[in-house]
């Protein structure tokens, strides 16, 4: 059974009298890609400002390892919560040798997490001729100083162009099997599906679901049909059991089936021996979106 790095229990905050986040409770397994899900203004940078200190909860707790938070344990944990902030007319090598100074760890480490990020050959080019997702990339080499066994990052690929997203996404996924725990926040749905094990969604504070990625997040099967006599379709099709809805779009049917539970060649013979001939079938997947949006009641 896996540890949790982390714990939340009914962690609420309040702004005066905006409530930011509501009685939050979930865990975080050890050695997972956890991603905090939500549209902008859902709670998360709240969430992690708390976790790492920065911010005090109204009410509620939080322990790393079972223990509760504290200095010495957040000294452990690497964290990119805001935009990178370097000297820009430093070298990236320089940098990382400021940041070890201010952590007084990892002074011996800066060429081993340049490597890590992919920036070793660039390490003396200046701070200021970074692209974007070579910026965000020394930050993460940043939070690797002192080898955290925890990472928690707060949208570590906003603002970036679809090369420098793939670019941290690699990355996340390298550390992740390197066994390291990582925490981030995202808006991001394509993000967390591709490198989150784990997931909590939040909507204005509140936790909608927490849990697995493939659980919470899996896609249902929607099958399109139609035959030349539309009438006669919906009619074999309201006697047909297996799917979950139907619905009528213009001359086609749409049947929603649970993951994996949709049979193409069953569903055609079915209707052959009701008379129907289909003209069109097809299976195609309920886009992560859509699902986001339905939990999110967007």
């Amino acid at each position: 059974m896996l540890n949790n790095v982390l714990t939340l229990t009914n962690l609420t905050k309040y702004y005066g009298k905006i409530l930011a986040l509501n009685n939050v409770s979930f865990s975080v397994p050890e050695g997972s890609v956890f991603g905090i899900l939500g549209p902008n203004g859902s709670g998360k940078t709240t969430m992690l400002g708390i976790v790492m200190d920065i911010l005090k909860p109204t009410s509620g707790s939080f322990t790393f390892y079972g223990q509760p938070g504290n200095a010495n344990m957040r000294k452990q944990i690497g964290t990119l919560l805001e935009t990178p902030n370097f000297y820009h007319y430093l070298s990236g090598e320089r940098n990382l040798q400021i940041a070890a100074e201010i952590k007084g760890k990892g002074h011996d480490q800066v060429d081993e997490v340049l490597k890590k990020v992919d920036l070793l050959e660039r390490k003396t080019s200046k701070f200021s001729t970074y692209s974007l997702g070579m910026k965000q990339r020394l930050a993460i080499a940043s939070a690797l100083l002192g080898g955290p066994k925890v990472l928690v990052f707060d949208e570590p690929t906003n603002g970036l162009d679809p090369v420098g997203i793939s670019e941290i996404r690699t990355l996340i996924q390298r550390l992740a099997l390197e066994g390291k725990t990582i925490i981030m926040a995202s808006h991001m749905l394509d993000e967390v599906e591709k490198v989150c094990t784990h997931v909590a969604i939040l909507k204005r504070g509140n936790l909608l679901t927490a849990g697995d990625v493939d659980e919470i997040l899996v896609n249902d099967e929607i099958v399109e049909v139609s035959a030349a006599n539309s009438l006669l379709l919906a009619t074999v099709l309201k006697e047909m059991s297996g799917y979950d809805n139907i619905k009528q779009v213009d001359n086609d049917f749409h049947l929603l089936y649970p993951p994996a539970k949709a049979d193409l060649e069953a569903i055609n013979r079915y209707c052959f021996k009701k008379g129907v001939v289909l003209t069109y079938l097809r299976l195609k997947k309920k886009s992560l979106e859509t699902k986001f949006l339905e939990l999110t009641n967007q």
